[in-house]
């Protein structure tokens, strides 16, 4: 049953029926009563889209990730639903699988589909793309950066911070000798995690060498080719890793070399996935809040939302701190801070 025949059957005109399903105060409550009956009686369920186009709301939201498979993007995606949920919002989710083109392609889409607004996460397009999309008056919210982009609604982690402190931490428990295997995605990110490695030994003096700094893909595999490298000549006594899967990897690759973590090399990771917890020996990490990335975006963006027009208001940048996770795999004899 449409709207019109709801309208019949209750006797009353079409504007009336749709009255009551956007603005049912304004009905009187015999009529509106009798409407709602109907309305009961056939299931009817209203087009929401159209009702959308009433208030110029869609109720939906889109969601830009560069990859579905990685549990750290999907971690947040689960922020970002959690709180479009509590607003009524539907997401719709899109995959960009890291290409730019596909990035773009889906912003389109997702205008054409008149979102009320739009996440991206680690996003890959430029200052002049964005700024297109919020000239047709939809906020743009970024979650983590990947470029130096500045002047919009951002949600990020201090990972130059977390790195520096996992490294300090490792110096703390006796190493002198530190390699770092950083990765490709996020490259922002990893390239900040980089700087901080190179700032905690630098602050308490320890010599910079390149034979220990490789960049792999951030995957297990990436993590366990990088270690071997490490490995060919004189190894560091502990690696630094800007993932917990490069961490897995190298583990793996330490082990296949008859080497021991954390006896013969200590490891840590960034990320403090699930998994962190279950590796034997239980990894040493940097917890990144991923799930609060995705629930600050989210609320971030519905406050846009809900204030209308954003044209001349400064932009609100949100940092989040990371902590560190001390487990077995950094040989802290003590354990202490061990956190599960």
């Amino acid at each position: 049953m449409n709207i019109k025949q709801i309208a019949k059957a209750a006797g009353v005109s079409v504007a009336t029926v749709s009255r009551v399903l956007n603005h049912p105060e304004t009905v009187a409550p015999k009529t509106r009563d009798k409407i709602q009956k109907v309305i009961e009686e056939a299931e009817y369920k209203p087009n929401w889209f159209a009702q959308g186009l009433n208030f110029n709301r869609t109720k939906t939201i889109g969601l830009v990730i560069p990859h579905i498979l990685n549990s750290m993007y999907m971690e947040i995606a689960k922020g970002v639903e959690d709180v479009a949920k509590q607003k009524g919002y539907i997401t719709f989710m899109c995959n960009s699988e890291k290409n730019h083109s596909s990035e773009k392609n889906y912003i389109e889409q997702l205008l054409t589909r008149r979102v009320d607004g739009i996440i991206l996460m680690f996003s890959s397009m430029s200052e002049e793309e964005i700024k297109a999309v919020e000239e047709q008056h939809v906020p743009v919210v970024i979650i983590g950066e990947n470029k130096d982009i500045c002047g919009f609604n951002t949600v990020k982690v201090d990972c130059e911070t977390g790195a520096e402190a996992m490294v300090k931490q490792l110096v703390e428990n006796g190493y002198r000798t530190i390699g770092i295997l950083y990765g490709d995605d996020p490259e922002q990110e990893s390239k900040y995690m980089l700087q901080g490695y190179r700032k905690a030994l630098g602050k308490v003096g320890i010599p910079i060498k390149e034979e220990y700094i490789r960049q792999v893909d951030n995957t297990i595999e990436g993590g366990y080719l990088g270690a071997k490298k490490l490995m060919m000549d004189k190894p560091p006594r502990a690696v630094f890793t800007t993932s917990d899967e490069i961490a897995y990897g190298a583990m793996d690759a330490i082990r296949d070399n008859g080497m021991n973590v954390p006896a013969d090399i200590a490891v840590a990771g960034f990320g403090n996935a699930r998994m962190s917890n279950l590796v034997e020996p239980k990894l040493t990490t940097v917890e990144v809040p991923y799930h609060k990335m995705g629930i600050y975006g989210a609320r971030l963006l519905f406050d846009l939302i809900e204030d209308g027009e954003q044209a001349g208001r400064e932009p609100r940048k949100i940092t989040l701190q990371t902590k560190l996770r001390i487990r077995k795999s950094c040989g802290h004899k003590e354990r202490i801070g061990e956190m599960f």
